[in-house]
């Protein structure tokens, strides 16, 4: 199984969930490791180098958003969020300092599990695209996914993994409405219209880095890039 060399940190202060998530993570084969609050986080992210965090967003200490933010500061890694609230401007910052993704408690074990997995081939595949990429252009944007940097108007702007992977989704077919369900399939790795908001949320994101004008809603549907 792929995910026997793969190392995860899951920062939970909940014992009982931060244990159901390592048990699960576990037995699929991860190298598991448990942090309960902010500064612990921090420390152990350091010392392990993990491919992946799962980190709850309410913290002792310090909270999740400043955990995610020592962390990707040092150094890049993906990061799933856990966060208690269905609050948008929680989930909007928690994108904004670096997560890729994130599940609104309760949540199934299941379905974590797959989310660490979906989050673990995108990264796989980034790494890929880095040795085989050709420089993306559509209107005043420019993707270089060998490089994984953006421009707009000649102003380089600063995108998670996952935006980068959404934004070349849709630049690959610019104008062409691309379904919600399909954008989860091929970015996240997972499908299904009860995830349809992680679309949603990382769609604002990218607008608010990018300018208001570059994606377009389609109601009901699905979202296209614009040629600005």
């Amino acid at each position: 199984m792929a995910g026997e060399t793969h190392r995860v940190l899951v920062v939970e202060d909940e014992l009982t969930i931060a244990s159901s998530i390592a048990v699960r993570l576990r037995a699929e084969g991860f190298a598991v490791e448990l942090a309960h609050d902010g500064p612990a986080a921090v420390a152990k992210a350091a010392e392990l180098d993990p491919d992946l965090v799962v980190l709850d967003i309410m913290l002792p200490g310090f909270d999740g958003l400043e955990v995610c933010r020592r962390i990707q500061a040092r150094r890049a890694v993906p990061v799933l969020m856990l966060t208690a609230r269905d609050d948008e401007t929680d989930l909007l910052v928690g994108l904004a300092v670096g997560a890729d993704d994130y599940l609104t408690k309760p949540f199934s074990i299941r379905e974590l599990a797959a989310r660490v997995h979906a989050l673990l081939r995108r990264v796989e595949r980034a790494a890929q695209a880095r040795t085989a990429g050709v420089t993306l252009r559509v209107g005043d944007l420019e993707i270089d996914p060998v490089e994984r940097r953006v421009h707009r108007a000649g102003t380089e702007v600063h995108l998670t993994p996952t935006e980068f992977e959404l934004l070349t989704r849709l630049a690959e077919r610019p104008r062409a409405v691309l379904p919600r369900e399909q954008l989860l399939a091929e970015v996240w790795g997972f499908a299904g219209p009860a995830a349809t908001r992680t679309v949603d949320s990382h769609v604002k994101a990218l607008r608010r880095k990018l300018g208001s004008d570059v994606i377009r809603t389609v109601h009901g549907i699905g979202y296209a890039l614009e040629t600005p």
